[in-house]
This record gives C-alpha cells, sequence and structure tokens, in this order.
C-alpha cells in the first residue's frame, strides 16, 4: 500500500519538471483565489475572463519581438491588460455604458488581434502554446517570475485588505476615510492583471483565469463568510494543481486542462453537496417540518 501510494504521489515529483510545475502551480493557487473571491463579491466574475483575453496582444507582441521569452510576453500582456483596463474605463465614463459591457467589447477585439499576431508571427504549435500553456515546460527563469508575481499579488492584497472590502461594501463609507474608491478598485485590476500574466505561462491566457475563478465560486457553497471563501478557495486550488499535475503524469493528459477540470469537478460536486445553496441543501429545506429551525 505504501508503495502505490509512493509510486502515485510522491515518484513523479522526482523529476526536476514536475517538481518545477509543482511549485508554479501553488504560487498561483496561493494568489489567484483570493483575487477570484473579490471578484465573484463584486459581481465581477465575467471581468476576470475578459481580462484573460486583454492581455493576449501583448503576449503576442512580445513573442513577435522575442520568441518564448517569458519577461517579455510577461511585460506585454501586463501593459496590454492595463491599457484595455483604462479603455474600458474610459469608454463607460464617456458613454454611460457599464463597465463590464465595455470591457466584454474590448476582449473581443482583444482575443481576435492576440491570435492573428500569433498566427502571422508562428505557428500552430505557437499558438496553442500561448492559448493554453504548459505548465510542464515551466524553466527557472519563468519559476522565478511566477514566485515574485504571486508574492506581490500576495502581500498587496494583505496591505489593501481592508480598503477592498469595504470598497466592495461601502465605497461611500471609503471616500469619507479619505481614500477614492477609484483608487483601491484600479490597484485591484492591476492585480488582476498581474496574476493572469503570471498565469498564462503554465496554463494558457485561455485557462488561467479558470484556476482564479472556479475555486472561488466553489467556496461559496461551502462558507459565507469571506475568511471561509478565501480560505477553501485556496486549499481547492491547492489540491486541483497537484491533482491535476498528477493525473497529466500518470494518464498522459495535458496538463493545464487536467488543473482545471479537476477545479471544475470540486465545482461540481459542491453544488450537489455543499452546505449553502446547493441541492443537498436546497432537498433538505423542503423536507423540513414547517417552522423547523434552518441549519448552519
Amino acid at each position: 500500500m505504501l508503495e502505490l501510494l509512493d509510486a502515485w504521489l510522491l515518484a513523479p515529483f522526482d523529476y526536476g519538471f514536475m517538481r518545477r510545475a509543482l511549485v508554479a502551480g501553488l504560487a498561483l493557487s496561493l494568489a489567484a483565489p483570493p483575487l477570484g473571491v473579490f471578484l465573484m463579491l463584486r459581481g465581477m466574475s465575467l471581468i476576470g475572463d475578459a481580462m484573460a483575453h486583454a492581455i493576449l496582444p501583448g503576449v503576442a507582441l512580445g513573442f513577435l519581438f522575442a520568441g518564448f521569452s517569458l519577461p517579455i510576453m510577461s511585460l506585454g500582456g501586463v501593459l496590454s491588460g492595463l491599457l484595455v483596463a483604462v479603455l474600458a474605463g474610459s469608454v463607460s465614463q464617456m458613454t454611460g455604458h457599464r463597465e463590464d459591457s465595455a470591457m466584454a467589447s474590448f476582449f473581443l477585439i482583444s482575443l481576435a488581434a492576440g491570435v492573428m499576431l500569433v498566427s502571422l508571427g508562428g505557428s500552430s504549435v505557437d499558438l496553442t502554446h500561448v492559448l493554453f500553456g504548459s505548465i510542464l515546460a515551466v524553466n527557472t527563469t519563468a519559476l522565478v517570475l511566477i514566485a515574485a508575481i504571486s508574492s506581490l499579488i500576495v502581500v498587496t492584497l494583505a496591505v489593501i485588505f481592508r480598503a477592498l472590502v469595504v470598497e466592495c461594501l461601502d465605497p461611500l463609507f471609503l471616500r469619507g476615510q479619505g481614500l477614492h474608491s477609484g483608487l483601491i478598485h484600479g490597484i485591484f485590476l492591476g492585480l488582476v492583471v498581474l496574476n493572469l500574466t503570471a498565469g498564462f505561462q503554465t496554463l494558457g491566457t485561455l485557462m488561467a483565469v479558470g484556476l482564479m475563478m472556479l475555486p472561488a465560486t466553489t467556496a461559496r457553497f461551502w462558507s459565507k463568510r469571506l475568511e471561509g471563501l478565501i480560505g477553501i478557495a485556496v486549499a481547492i486550488a491547492l489540491v486541483a494543481s497537484t491533482g491535476g499535475l498528477l493525473l497529466s503524469y500518470h494518464l498522459s493528459l495535458p496538463s493545464g486542462p487536467a488543473i482545471i477540470l479537476l477545479a471544475g469537478a470540486a465545482y461540481l460536486l459542491s453544488a450537489l453537496l455543499g452546505r449553502h445553496h446547493s441541492l443537498r441543501e436546497r432537498l433538505q429545506r423542503r423536507a423540513a417540518p414547517p417552522g423547523a429551525p434552518e441549519s448552519h
């Protein structure tokens, strides 16, 4: 039994590429889910998907100029994501349209532009790598960059945590304390862009948002407290990253989709069996006699 566990759980990490992939996945799992929780609480869940596409043109331009140079591609992705966020906010203010509709328009433009740029400058293999990533190909440079960005996100979130919570609940109170809600909102979107830029190397631009949003939405079925949501979301992401890597190794599956699908399986199970807002909880409430106290 111990030999079987060792062969399935520990032996794969005897290889250097698996250890680097594990560290990269764990670093992203610590930084991405808290951002997803705040996006969910702010009713901006789909904004994360839009921002994931917004970084694609910058990543593609970096690829055209420097090939698969992660620092250059990451810099391009950050600049492109921030530019799209600024443009969407500006269009929303000038026209009165909702910010999410402006962001949706820009993300479609960004997606088409990014795919066009990569297609013009590379092969279908290059396009697949940029769109879907390759966590097993993470090298030392990429690992240092991912760890640095994830650490910056965690530290910044810790610094602005209280202001971010207040900005979600009562922006007017935050303004009365001398802090502009727009500044906190801008910093938060910047962190989202940074996280997606760190994630594109491992999961690709199309799936980096999965590790941000799926654990966050899954945690909603198990907790109603902010601390609980963040803790559960991080735990789910850590398990999905590690489990997805092991599944990809043993079953010869693509690693990025395996990680996201494992997080998706956790979401579906939670929707069925979770403590709050799940099918099980709803059936129990219907079966409870009238006047019976609700379980918490």
